[in-house]
């Protein structure tokens, strides 16, 4: 097998990309982003809120977005988007919101959110652009 076609795990998948965060991260990110964007002030409380999880989990997420230079943070303060950060978060919101109408698209529906949620880490920035540009042709 030539070494295009090597198979690996997801996991070996994951480990082979050296500059990748993880999955969770991205969805923290993309949240931190959202909250930003719609004009309010990001905490840890609003974090967790609309992410559905505890406080205590939301913490650790933004350190460790802290320790990868995407977020600013002092204890009990607000949670800030770095540039890369908020490069970032935008490209996020859009691979979302692109593989969003396009699942919507095929499947005839108005809300694809958990499939889109169960998805959307997998797809490089190729794929998703082509998404795009094959909904602009189609809608």
């Amino acid at each position: 097998m030539s070494e295009n076609n090597k198979f690996y795990t997801l996991k070996g998948y994951a480990l082979l990309d050296d500059n990748a965060i993880t999955a969770c991260m991205e969805d923290y990110l993309e949240m931190i982003y959202r909250i930003h964007s719609s004009g309010e002030v990001v905490r840890i409380g609003a974090l967790a809120d609309n992410l559905n999880v505890k406080p205590s989990s939301a913490t650790k997420m933004v350190g460790n977005l802290k320790k990868q230079g995407l977020v600013a943070s002092e204890k009990y303060g607000y949670i800030k988007l770095t540039d890369t950060g908020e490069e970032l978060g935008r490209y996020l919101v859009f691979r979302h919101d692109a593989l969003h109408k396009f699942l919507c698209y095929v499947n005839q529906s108005q809300n694809e959110l958990e499939q889109v949620e169960k998805i959307e880490h997998f797809f490089n920035e190729e794929t998703i652009l082509n998404i795009e540009r094959l909904l602009d042709k189609l809608t």
